[in-house]
């Protein structure tokens, strides 16, 4: 009996025990902590990655449209020596930093991609038509980008249809990812926020600290981000459309050259001392006539009669445009102010950037002198800033668009005839002395074929027919040019007062396709560095300077705009501490200041000078001089630009 009760507790001992052993789950072992990982971070995971991976497929297929090349966009991200994946990092860094913002994720991609295409699709159109890249500063004259709009149009029609389907496309896709796609974005918990908020906005800005290509940096040099800003198509096609643009964002920033102090300039002396100016003042009548050149020099092209007897007959030499095809401005600059754009920041365009307050220039020293000073262009004053900077630089009267009487046009644009009856007229009913500066517009670019419907010139070619007439309308518009001189050189021999005129190009046309088909250049515009012989080809438009008492000036040779004072006061009699001085003598060493090439005046070509330990002092003097008057303490401003002395008064 009491073995039968013991195994009774035996038994029920052990249901009890199996009863709890099947109860209790088993403790098993991690043996990884991923798992584990993963599912605490999981979403934060697949989100950098997705971020990542968008920020690598935008950067491609900006750099696609850039480039317009598969196989150098390839290149650009395989190559180690190419900061593609530190654009990558770039744009996933902006994305975070938006999302932040805006609390939600991936809302950034709704707002960088479309700009950055956008940006892409502009700096391609710019680097067809003027050989140069986009730069942050091409913003400060996007008005009138949009006024030329209807010349690119009729010349590039198809073109000009896809690019305004694509922005539609793109603004309708944006409206509808913000109205619809942002909804079903995932909203962002603060924490998450902040943390987003954290890792970009410290990147960025040190990323921003980096841009400054002026210093070094080793943190730069480690991701291979080599600032090229000598040769900007180069800065552009390894650094990538995103971080080039950005190196430039700082180029308004004009650094002081080597050795900039008072004692720097206080040694620098001019065989010229105070300022002389003659018995009789002549007249001074600047024409810088829009892309005019030489057509004859296309290869294989034979144009009947000649577009341009006058100009040939009356030569003077070359004036070395430190521009093709546009930037205008630049010209300008050059040739009224006796400074040089070599000095200044790659892609710099002073008009826009650096001309806030009066400043020395031919007009303002005529101007102090008792001249009257007049500009006058057939478009719109605030095209490319010109009626603040005008004002800036003396001149007293602007006649442009806004003012101007109605102009005949030639063509879809104000006449070279009109524009020198004009001149006349203000020449006539001006009593004081007189420098006038006069652009002209009729042969702006682009050069559709029929543009003239009256054209009194023939081209013979084997070129296609569409670039045959591209060049019958250019001829045309030379020709217009050459007869303008002619009326305005026939008006100042009737005169009695002495009268000097300047006749020259801006730059050579943006002709386009027809360059290709002549065998002229293998681009549509021909690369910033090159050997000198073919610079000159490829900058050199025709020059004229003339007297109404002397006949032409000859053998000047080929000089950069910018000792065009020099040349004009030198011919008036009149001497000057800085155009007839320093900068005359300059010319006597150095006719062409490039900022690619130094051409001495025996021909000889010094290469990539800017970039020299040392530079020629000739060179140096002038560059320090220029700053001092532009940005710096204005330390030799008394003595090399001199107010005019008390007993001169105006005259009329």
């Amino acid at each position: 009996m009491t073995e039968t009760r013991q195994r009774s507790r035996l038994q029920r001992r052990k249901i009890k025990v199996s009863s709890a052993s099947a109860n209790r789950v088993p403790a098993v072992r991690p043996s990884s902590h991923v798992p584990s990982f993963f599912t605490r971070h999981g979403d934060k995971i697949i989100s950098v990655a997705l971020t990542l991976f968008i920020a690598a497929a935008l950067v491609f297929v900006v750099e696609l449209t850039v480039r317009g090349s598969f196989q150098a966009t390839l290149d650009f991200f395989r190559q180690p020596f190419r900061p593609s994946w530190a654009t990558v990092a770039l744009i996933a860094l902006l994305f975070w930093l938006l999302d932040a913002v805006f609390g939600r994720a991936h809302n950034g991609v709704l707002i960088v991609a479309p700009l950055l295409l956008l940006l892409a699709v502009v700096n391609h159109q710019k680097a067809f038509y003027l050989g140069d890249p986009l730069y942050p500063t091409d913003f400060l004259y996007s008005r009138q980008i949009i006024e030329l709009l209807p010349l690119l149009v009729r010349d590039r029609p198809w073109t000009a249809a896809g690019i305004v389907l694509g922005i539609t496309v793109l603004i309708a896709a944006l409206v509808w990812g913000w109205r619809t796609l942002r909804r079903r974005l995932p909203r962002l918990k603060p924490r998450a926020r902040l943390w987003r908020l954290a890792a970009a906005l410290p990147a960025l800005l040190f990323f921003g600290s980096l841009m400054d290509y002026a210093s070094f940096s080793w943190v730069r040099d480690r991701l291979q981000i080599v600032p090229m800003m000598w040769d900007q198509r180069e800065n552009y096609a390894s650094n990538g459309f995103a971080i080039a643009f950005a190196l430039n964002v700082p180029m308004a920033k004009v650094s002081a050259p080597v050795g900039y102090d008072e004692k720097a300039i206080q040694a620098i002396q001019s065989p010229v001392h105070g300022v002389t100016m003659p018995g009789e003042r002549p007249d001074i009548i600047m024409v810088m006539s829009e892309s005019f050149w030489d057509p004859t020099r296309l290869p294989n092209v034979s144009i009947s009669p000649d577009p341009m007897p006058t100009v040939r007959a009356n030569s003077s030499g070359y004036s070395f445009s430190p521009e093709f095809g546009g930037m205008t401005a630049n010209v300008e600059f050059e040739a009224l102010t006796g400074f040089s754009n070599a000095f200044l920041p790659y892609g710099s365009i002073p008009y826009q950037q650096y001309i806030r307050a009066p400043m020395p220039t031919l007009a303002n020293f005529l101007k102090q002198e008792g001249y009257e000073t007049r500009a006058v262009h057939p478009f719109a004053g605030w095209f490319w800033n010109r009626k603040p900077v005008y004002e800036a630089f003396g001149f007293e009267h602007f006649s442009s668009e806004e003012n101007l009487p109605y102009l005949e046009k030639r063509g879809p644009l104000a006449s070279d005839a009109a524009l020198t009856e004009q001149i006349i007229k203000e020449a006539d009913a001006t009593r004081a002395p007189l420098f006038m500066f006069a652009v002209s517009l009729q042969n702006h670019g682009p050069y559709e074929p029929g543009r003239y419907w009256d054209a009194t010139h023939t081209v013979s070619t084997d070129i296609p027919e569409k670039s045959m007439q591209s060049v019958l309308s250019y001829a045309e518009g030379v020709s217009d040019a050459d007869k303008g001189l002619a009326r305005l050189m026939e008006w100042a021999k009737s005169r009695d007062r002495r009268t000097i005129i300047a006749f020259f190009g801006d730059h050579l046309p943006p002709l386009g396709q027809p360059y290709i088909d002549t065998g002229y250049l293998k681009d549509m515009v021909p690369p910033k560095r090159e050997p000198l012989k073919d610079l000159l080809q490829h900058r050199e438009t025709p020059l004229v300077v003339w007297s109404n008492r002397d006949g032409p000036i000859q053998n000047i040779g080929t000089v950069s705009p910018a000792y065009l004072p020099s040349i004009l006061l030198g011919e008036a009699g009149i001497k000057h501490p800085y155009y007839t001085g320093v900068l005359s003598e300059m010319r006597k060493r150095f006719p062409v200041v490039d900022r690619h090439v130094l051409m001495g005046a025996d021909g000889s070509e010094t290469a990539d000078w800017s970039r020299a330990k040392e530079v020629a002092p000739d060179v140096s003097r002038l560059r320090l001089l220029q700053y001092d008057a532009m940005f710096g303490k204005k330390f030799g401003t008394d003595r090399f630009f001199p107010k005019p002395r008390q007993d001169v008064l105006p005259l009329g």
